[in-house]
C-alpha cells in the first residue's frame, strides 16, 4: 500500500513529451492526521490512491500508525514527530497504534 520513499510530484512530467502539453496529470493530495489525546484525529479518512498520510504526533507519549495487514507503519514517532505514508493502491486500510491498541483508524483510497 505504501511507498515510504519521498518522490517529486513533478518527476513524470520532465519525460512527458511537449506534444502532450493540453493533457493534465492529476496531483496527488497530502492529507493530515494528528495523534492527540492518545487517538488519531481524523480516525476515519477518505483518500484517492497515489496520496500521502502525514501523521503528526501531538501527546507527550510515543506513537505509531502501523497497518494491521502490515502495510505500512511510520515508526515510533515522539512528541512533535511526523511520519508519511503513500498510499498506493485502493483499498481500506486499518491501523493502530503499536504502543496503545485502543488507538484505531481507517484509510479508505478509491
Amino acid at each position: 500500500m505504501t511507498d515510504i520513499s519521498r518522490r517529486s510530484a513533478l518527476a513524470g512530467l520532465a519525460s512527458a513529451p511537449l506534444a502532450l502539453g493540453l493533457a493534465t496529470q492529476a496531483r496527488a493530495a497530502t492529507h493530515a492526521v494528528a495523534i492527540r489525546g492518545f487517538a488519531f484525529i481524523p480516525d476515519t479518512l477518505s483518500v484517492a490512491a497515489g496520496d500521502t498520510v502525514v501523521f503528526t504526533n501531538e501527546d507527550g507519549a510515543p506513537h505509531t500508525a502501523t497497518a494491521r495487514d502490515g502495510s505500512f507503519d511510520t515508526g515510533r514517532l515522539g512528541r512533535g514527530e511526523s511520519g508519511e505514508i503513500t498510499v498506493g493502491s485502493a483499498g481500506t486500510f486499518d491501523y493502530v497504534c503499536a504502543f496503545h491498541s485502543n488507538m484505531t483508524g481507517t484509510i479508505t483510497a478509491a
